[in-house]
């Protein structure tokens, strides 16, 4: 009785989000994985999509929803926020609602009565698996579940922009040897935790992106100084000694005070971390965080040569990796970053574009060469 999609979108992707998340929770039913959430069918996923879409596309009081639905029953969120008299699902309900519930961690909840879609309340809760439509700005929605283990992001399936459609593929890091953090935002790592390094680097690049400035975060060895032969000098905003806010939180044992005095004092570091970003030039930290410089002008290494080729792929569907020169995918940043890792095969370099794309650069062993992931659709 659910009422069939007009945005073409919802039609073309509800089958293929259909099979990702029953195929993921055959695999956990079978580990005894408990607290899954229901398995949505493509009617439904095509229903809340197509109601996200009209919805994003409207304005309340002169701005546009960002609002996050979830389908699951009342009775499978933690204390909920319920509704004395359920909600019809559609555009402008939602509309209506995105002003209490545009903070993020809050769920607009959805079910069903087995004929039609409503809304029964809000929780900030929801099980492993949970079937998640954010929409994140006019005619943007992503489509996401949390992670069976860990905290922070979300793991993102779909990322649907107007006509555009992005399925996320999750064997796209099956070339070369990818670093950590793509493993990770593909939800291929094992238990992940607060302070995982991976993760840690995905909220540094989450909140980067945020600011909208594009930046450069380079990460270098903790005991070399190699990097140095990289970098213009002087540095106009060099620290001596090095600042280690968010490196002496992450090494901290985390059984000294609760996991959300945790959570909140790790997000405000990184963020502290990643506005720095967004002054001009690179900043530069240590791969356990101690901050180094910000503001940084990289140049090529007198004992290197200009880098001519990269490794350039997007983890989604038909996203083919493509050798290119490193210009071809960006601007200046781009550059800089990719001759950075040409030079120190130790770094990682992460760049975000002010047009919101995201990039990861690293040095490739098995390809010998440097490797560029875009993963800003799974940053979203």
């Amino acid at each position: 009785m659910i009422n069939r999609a007009t945005y073409q979108a919802a039609k073309i992707v509800a089958s293929t989000i259909e099979a990702h998340f029953a195929s993921h929770l055959a695999e956990a039913n079978k580990k005894g994985e408990v607290d899954l959430a229901p398995q949505p069918p493509a009617r439904v996923i095509e229903a809340i999509i197509d109601a996200a879409f009209w919805s994003s596309l409207r304005k309340e009081e002169g701005h546009s929803p960002k609002i996050s639905i979830a389908f699951l029953p009342p009775e499978q969120a933690t204390k909920p926020l319920l509704f004395n008299q359920m909600l019809p699902l559609n555009p402008t309900v939602l509309t209506k609602l995105a002003p209490g519930v545009e903070r993020g961690g809050i769920h607009i909840g959805v079910w069903h009565d087995g004929y039609n879609l409503h809304i029964w309340g809000t929780t900030l809760n929801i099980p492993n698996y949970c079937f998640v439509v954010d929409v994140s700005e006019p005619g943007l929605l992503v489509v996401k579940h949390r992670r069976i283990y860990g905290f922070g992001k979300f793991t993102n399936v779909a990322v649907l922009k107007g006509d555009q459609i992005k399925i996320v593929n999750e064997k796209g890091a099956s070339q070369g040897d990818c670093p950590s953090i793509l493993l990770s935002l593909l939800d291929l790592t094992a238990h992940s935790y607060w302070n995982d390094s991976a993760n840690i680097l995905i909220q540094l690049s989450v909140s980067m992106r945020a600011h909208g400035r594009g930046g450069a975060v380079l990460v270098v060895p903790q005991d070399s100084k190699d990097w140095e032969t990289s970098v213009i000098h002087p540095i106009n905003y060099a620290l001596t000694p090095s600042f280690k806010g968010l490196a002496d939180l992450v090494r901290k044992d985390r059984t000294e005070a609760s996991e959300i005095f945790w959570q909140t004092a790790l997000k405000r570091e990184i963020d502290h971390l990643a506005g720095l970003t967004a002054v001009d030039g690179a900043t530069i930290i240590t791969d356990e965080y101690e901050l180094l410089a910000f503001g940084a002008k990289t140049g090529r290494a007198n004992s290197s040569e200009h880098i001519q080729q990269i490794l350039f792929s997007e983890p989604i569907n038909d996203g083919e990796a493509i050798i290119v020169h490193p210009a071809k995918i960006g601007g200046t940043r781009h550059l800089s970053a990719a001759q950075f890792v040409f030079d120190q095969r130790n770094a990682l370099a992460l760049v975000a574009s002010q047009d919101g794309h995201f990039t990861i650069f690293s040095w490739s062993i098995y390809l010998n060469m440097v490797q560029a992931h875009r993963i800003d659709a799974l940053l979203l």
